[in-house]
């Protein structure tokens, strides 16, 4: 029976003279080029403009990247604006923070979309985001592969059977680890499968911002429960009852929540509903009434007291009325135009 797996696995592809290419890289760029392969893909599916495909590409690139970068320090190392700021804006670039990273996603889209060009399009804020998530949700996985890759961002001691020990890893203990890594990496690549199910299905009938919705829910509620099996990243979360991922999927999830009930408690879903409630009101109404008056109530009937036959002067007063109303019947409501009117010519004169 398998027990741990022994992670020793090189960060680095090559060193090209002294700048290495490493895997969390290669996986960081292949999940950019392969995004902008599913964005083509949904752009011409919907009509939009394929050129419009290259500026998102670039808002996005930036956005993600300076968001992460920013939102690590700030959400991890704030001393960092004040000692060194350079280092903040200087290669290598490690440290980035995912929630920074979908923070300035948010923002480049809200600019992205400001275009006229995308106003002129449809691409509003909502539709960008709702399409977006799921070549993000592809590059999530990619992403946190990379992490595993690098021998980073992992879990607490266990003894289940998948457990990693990663041997390159001298900041903490070797022992069997979990690998959260491929718990996250899991957990977006599953995501990307019902977005682009969903997208691909629904997407005609989908209010703006469900698949948002869904995306911000799945990411980080799993994002909350997954932070109990890693280790913290910094030594100041140890006195923490939730670290701070945990404390900033929050309002994530939040957001997401808002709008799935936003969009699936619209008035108009509850026409359905209320037609069902309507029927089964005249449904009872009709089981439950006679069709014939009540002769316990005191009211003018239009039946005789003698029998269930009406008097001759009813009679008569019916008669009356169903012959007026045939001889109306057979009067056209209309005038009939002489000049468009088929003449009928006798045999004998047609002869």
């Amino acid at each position: 029976m398998l027990q741990y797996i022994v992670w020793d696995v090189d960060s680095e592809i090559i060193r090209i003279g002294s700048w290495p290419l490493r895997w969390y890289s290669l996986l960081f760029a292949a999940g950019f080029l392969i995004g902008v392969q599913v964005m083509t893909f949904i752009f011409r599916t919907e009509k939009k403009p394929l050129s419009d495909t290259e500026p998102l590409l670039i808002t996005i690139v930036l956005s993600v990247v300076l968001g992460a970068r920013l939102g690590h320090f700030l959400f991890y190392e704030p001393d960092m604006f004040l000692h060194d700021p350079l280092q903040i804006i200087t290669p290598p670039f490690a440290g980035l923070a995912s929630h920074g990273g979908i923070l300035g996603t948010i923002i480049g889209l809200w600019i992205y979309a400001q275009r006229a060009s995308s106003k002129t399009t449809g691409q509003t804020f909502l539709w960008l985001t709702d399409r977006l998530c799921i070549p993000a949700a592809l590059a999530g996985a990619f992403i946190r592969f990379g992490n595993l890759m690098n021998s980073e961002i992992f879990g607490k001691p266990t003894n289940v059977p998948w457990a990693f020990v990663f041997v390159r890893d001298h900041e903490f203990s070797q022992v069997p680890r979990h690998p959260t890594q491929l718990y996250e990496s899991l957990s977006c690549l599953i995501l990307f499968a019902v977005l682009f199910w969903f997208w691909k299905t629904y997407r005609k009938q989908l209010a703006p911002g469900t698949l948002l919705g869904i995306a911000l829910v799945w990411v980080f509620s799993l994002r909350f429960v997954w932070e109990f099996f890693k280790e913290n990243q910094v030594a100041f979360e140890d006195s923490m009852p939730l670290n701070v991922g945990q404390l900033l999927s929050i309002p994530a999830i939040l957001v997401g929540a808002f709008l799935l009930l936003r969009n699936f408690s619209r008035p108009t879903l509850f026409i359905p509903v209320a037609l069902v409630l309507q029927s089964t009101s005249l449904c009872y109404r009709c089981e439950n009434t006679s069709p014939l008056p009540d002769s316990s109530q005191n009211h003018q009937s239009s039946w005789s007291t003698k029998g269930d036959l009406p008097t001759a002067n009813q009679r008569g007063v019916k008669a009356s009325f169903s012959q007026g109303h045939i001889a109306n019947r057979q009067q056209p409501d209309f005038q009939v135009n002489p000049i468009t009117q088929p003449q009928i010519i006798p045999e004998s004169q047609a002869a």
